[in-house]
């Protein structure tokens, strides 16, 4: 008889992660072994616990579900990581795929959904949330270059200035300058609308 499949939850908000918790344990095959509040805890938990899948929020106070897994594919490369969003952008499910998620599921899909995916990927497979992976194929190209984009990233909707030059290793004018650009080529009024408009689309 094989065992069960082991696994750690990791989700901010209680009452959603009491109820993944109480879907994943009316499977007989699987046991969540942990669950965690934030990244942080979920790297601490994981490692105590040594999962055989880690199921994580995309967004968690102190360490994001993209740096979860990056970092558990460093110090528990035999567990495989699933991230769970309520906001399937296509930006997130290529960056999620390349931080080396083998799962990518959409918070409000089937509750028997998230079992079938933990098996899967704990089968070796990989996972795309079907609505998730179609928005990625039809999405249109973004206008930035990839500066640009690193930069409307580091400001996003009200960042000191100053404090975005310092961390790109840039001038204060020149950050002025790329969001100008931005804003000219997303048709924004300012930064702040530049940012929702490049989020929206899945450029950021």
């Amino acid at each position: 008889m094989n065992e069960n499949i082991r696994v750690l939850l990791a989700e901010d908000d209680e009452l959603i992660r009491d109820a993944l918790v109480g879907l994943l344990e009316r499977e007989t095959d699987l046991r969540v072994v942990a669950t965690a509040r934030d990244g942080r805890e979920a790297i601490e938990r994981a490692v105590l616990h040594a999962p055989d899948v880690a199921v994580v929020d995309l967004q968690m106070p102190k360490l994001d579900g993209l740096g979860v897994i990056g970092e558990l594919q460093r110090v528990l490369p035999q567990c495989a990581g699933v991230i769970l969003t309520g906001h399937g952008h296509p930006h997130a499910l290529r960056t999620a795929l390349a931080s080396g998620a083998r799962g990518f599921l959409a918070k409000g899909a089937p509750g028997t959904a998230l079992a079938d995916v933990v098996r899967r990927v704990h089968d070796g497979q990989r996972y795309v949330d079907p609505v998730i992976a179609a928005d990625a194929l039809t999405m249109r190209p973004s206008p930035l270059t990839t500066r640009e984009t690193e930069v409307l990233a580091a400001v996003q909707e009200d960042r000191p200035i100053r404090d975005v030059a310092r961390e790109l290793f840039l001038s204060t004018g020149t950050v002025r300058n790329y969001l100008a650009t931005i804003n000219r080529k997303l048709g924004a009024e300012n930064r702040s609308s530049a940012y929702r408009v490049a989020r929206e689309n899945g450029w950021v």
